[in-house]
């Protein structure tokens, strides 16, 4: 029987092309549909909003933490693919036990190029695959940074403020776009900061991300208020922190973001 292997390093033993898959992270969700599995594809999670036809008529198996294991029962999956960072390691050791699980482990683009070409080698689509991973290289290579290296804030939620910080796939991409992390000499990879300490800062940019937060037009005047000197943008946390095929609107939306400064 084939054997593939995660980017957690493990085996996962597959008895045939898989025929009945369970999505339980978003973006990847949407990179299997870019790869024609719509027949493939039998359950999502409630996050899944991408493609939105996939989002009014799969099946839902809970959100990207719990599931409901009965409905994951009934579906007879052959492949279930998941996410380190997504999902929650308790309940996803317990899919383990019962169905094969194929993991990713993200936090740069060859991790995402190598997510995709395994993927894609899995469900019989490598051909497809390839050309997803060759578009993106393309695009990113063409991508313009700015000569200044913009000490920049990006804020995935507001009470308390959370940034994301080292490690982590949104602070990959913001050093594609040129930007360094205000906050990169902190513990954690998404954590924790006060008002004090981003006045102190004083970053260049502050970027409010749509998601998992979703900053608005009116959460600008609280930020400006802490740090009067930052350019402040609201931004599409959908192309910073999706990997997988969204990841090829990317360059393009950074090119414009870069272009406003």
């Amino acid at each position: 029987m084939p054997t593939f292997t995660d980017q957690l390093k493990r085996e996962v033993v597959l008895e045939k092309i898989p025929a009945r898959i369970i999505s339980l992270v978003p973006s990847q969700t949407e990179f299997l549909f870019d790869l024609g599995l719509d027949n493939e594809v039998v359950g999502i999670t409630k996050f899944c909003v991408h493609p939105d036809e996939w989002f009014r008529t799969k099946t839902k198996v809970g959100g990207t933490k719990i599931y409901d294991l009965e409905k994951i029962k009934s579906l007879n999956p052959d492949l279930i693919i998941g996410n380190k960072e997504e999902n929650e390691q308790e309940q996803i050791e317990k899919l383990m036990k019962e169905y094969p699980v194929w993991m990713s482990d993200i936090k740069t683009l060859d991790d995402n190029y190598e997510m995709i070409e395994r993927i894609g080698e899995i469900v019989n689509r490598k051909e497809k695959a390839n050309a997803i991973v060759n578009t993106i290289k393309e695009n990113f290579s063409e991508l313009q940074t700015t000569n200044h290296k913009l000490q920049t804030a990006y804020f995935i939620w507001q009470k308390p403020f959370i940034v994301a910080s080292k490690e982590t796939f949104i602070n990959h991409l913001m050093e594609k776009c040129g930007m360094e992390n205000a906050f990169i000499n902190l513990d954690s990879r998404y954590p924790e900061v006060s008002e004090e300490q981003i006045a102190k800062a004083k970053p260049d940019l502050i970027l409010l991300s749509s998601e998992p937060f979703p900053f608005k037009e009116k959460h600008i005047e609280v930020f400006q208020k802490i740090s009067p000197s930052s350019k402040i943008f609201l931004v599409d946390g959908e192309l910073f922190s999706w990997y997988g095929s969204r990841l090829i609107k990317s360059p393009s939306y950074f090119s414009q973001l870069l272009g406003n400064l």
